[in-house]
């Protein structure tokens, strides 16, 4: 038998003395591989300046763009579980996890190789599109098969399938920081911004370098502290040092390529008609608490009732809500309070906010879906939904009032209120294959809940968009206002160009809040932690949406089940 033939699902059928508790070690610790995605962040400011390393320079990719790499993946996450599921319930999990392997292991490879060429379609391709599918396919490859190892437990089941994912950053997070700091190597030094000679040309800054005119960054005592690895204020060479983001990328390839060969080849599945020793399936239980069905719906048949639709949209607003967010948490941290509270929100407790984030999302997975075992699914999202408006609206407030009255309280508020949304986060992904199971009955569980995660390709595009857009329009009003309260002989001397040149000095990224804080008037409020106000409370309009959503979902019509004697609960694994 060769190595093709052993990934098929019928060679991984375990015997009735198999221990089903071995299965979730494999699932996690491919989620755990997969789940680094949530840890993107920390990529956000190298490879925002791949070329100045300690800071941007004209010709670095905007965050905008970088943040856009991570909306691939999940883009592209949700397109391949929807095409892969199907191919799952007939291919078995053990094909399926060698493949997402090859994919999210090579895809990071070809990102990296993006990064050293700095080719941003290829990180693209690379990353964003086969890294997304490997993320797709690992990610959907325990979920129905936990579901059958354990029926009579789906919320748990479904909790332990997922929260290995929601847990990535946790490993990830440390290991990317550790990476980053082991393989940065700093650009060429020359000097104080007082001590060298600096022009500017079409918004650029300049300096002699070895007889020879090349363009530099300049960065502020401030900006320093929070590199990578803290350095001196003053003026550096562009296209100098390295930020170490390409050599990370290809270490991560290589190791998550191995972990999940590994764990793909421990993967088992029950064989037809098996069921836990001693326990019998449940009746039916269609109250507005359970909504628990005995039947099964078909996966093509799923689609034509208004429960897939409604839960579609429950799924993509608590994503979208929380994604953006994700996608920049350790940059928005350090934008909210690095500046209110320089001494206590360094880079360090940025790094250790992602860490949380990743403990909390999958502590949140494995709790709220063991919970709607007791609690009913429908009842567990209206307390993601309800809870949810309360603290997105609550991250305003504590970035108004940390901006005018800074205090660690605010501080305090605003950790707790996003990690008990990070919880609901996850919970929502965890909870959601069995809110599917107890609809639309288990028989292609895995199939439907691979197309319904095509709500999380969408989220992977609103979340990041309304993030990006909300931000860039308060952070371009917010330059223009503090600009015009600079005095213009100050902002000539500093910039080497007059305010009347502001747009173009922005687009060069020459003119930043935290240099134009610098100059201001003393008494100006840095506007820095309300950039992301606006962004806050259109995510709390999201989950109304999906609490509307979630209260018109009712048990599936008589017309849409599979003949029951063809197809009884517990008679189809």
């Amino acid at each position: 038998m060769n190595i093709f033939e052993g990934l098929k699902k019928e060679q991984i059928v375990a015997g009735d003395d198999y221990n089903r508790w071995l299965v979730p070690p494999a699932s996690i610790a491919i989620h755990l591989c997969i789940g680094s995605v949530y840890a993107w962040s920390i990529f956000n400011p190298p490879l925002t300046r791949e070329f100045g390393v300690v800071a941007s320079s004209s010709a670095d990719w905007s965050l905008g763009q970088v943040v856009w790499i991570f909306s691939t993946a999940i883009v592209f996450l949700g397109l391949s579980a929807a095409i892969g599921g199907k191919w799952l319930e007939k291919v078995g999990p053990r094909m399926v996890g060698t493949v997402a392997a090859l994919c999210w292991g090579g895809g990071i490879l070809l990102g990296g190789l993006g990064i050293y060429l700095h080719l941003l379609w290829l990180v693209y391709l690379g990353y964003g599109v086969i890294g997304g599918c490997g993320l797709g396919l690992g990610y959907v490859s325990p979920v129905s098969t936990l579901i059958r190892w354990f029926p009579d437990r789906r919320g748990m089941a479904t909790g332990m399938a997922i929260m290995g994912f929601g847990g990535g950053a946790m490993i990830g997070a440390p290991l990317k920081e550790w990476l980053l700091k082991l393989y940065y190597e700093a650009p060429v030094y020359l000097g104080k911004a007082t001590d060298v000679a600096l022009t500017t040309d079409g918004g650029k800054r300049f300096a002699q370098v070895g007889g020879a005119l090349k363009e530099v960054v300049v960065v502020t005592a401030k900006e320093a502290a929070k590199l990578t690895v803290p350095g001196q204020e003053g003026v550096y060479v562009v296209g100098t040092g390295s930020t170490g983001a390409a050599a990370t990328f290809f270490t991560l390839g290589i190791l998550y390529l191995i972990v999940m060969v590994a764990a793909a080849f421990s993967y088992r599945v029950p064989r037809e008609g098996w069921l836990p020793k001693g326990w019998t399936p449940p009746k039916a239980d269609t109250s507005a608490k359970k909504m628990i069905s005995t039947r099964h719906v078909h996966i093509d048949q799923a689609l034509k009732t208004p429960q897939f639709y409604f839960l579609w949209v429950v799924l993509c607003a608590n994503v979208t809500a929380g994604i953006g967010v994700l996608g920049v948490a350790k940059t928005m941290m350090t934008e909210i309070f690095g500046s209110t509270l320089p001494m206590i929100v360094n880079g360090g407790f940025a790094a250790t906010y992602v860490l949380m984030i990743s403990v909390f999302n999958m502590v949140g997975r494995f709790f709220w879906a063991s919970s709607s075992d007791f609690l009913g699914r429908k009842n567990t999202y209206f307390i993601f939904f309800g809870l949810g408006i309360l603290l997105y609206c609550s991250v305003p407030f504590a970035a108004q009032q940390v901006s005018a009255h800074p205090a660690v309280m605010w501080l305090v508020m605003f950790y707790g209120a996003t990690m008990i949304i990070f919880t609901m986060y996850g919970g929502g992904f965890a909870t959601i294959p069995a809110y599917l199971a107890d609809i639309f009955g288990t028989k292609f569980v895995g199939g439907i809940h691979g197309r319904l995660l095509t709500a999380w390709s969408t989220a992977g595009v609103l979340g990041p968009l309304v993030l990006t857009e909300l931000r860039e329009a308060s952070l371009v009003s917010e330059l223009k206002v503090l600009a015009g309260k600079v005095d213009p002989a100050k902002f000539q001397s500093t910039f080497g160009a007059g305010v009347d040149k502001l747009e173009e000095l922005i687009r060069a990224k020459t003119v930043t809040i935290s240099r134009l804080m610098e100059i201001a008037p003393a008494g100006t409020v840095d506007p820095t932690p309300s950039l992301y106000n606006t962004t806050m409370y259109a995510m709390a309009g999201l989950l109304v949406v999906g609490l509307i959503a979630n209260l018109m979902v009712k048990p599936v019509h008589e017309k849409h089940h599979m003949p029951h004697d063809e197809f009884a609960d517990g008679m189809s694994q």
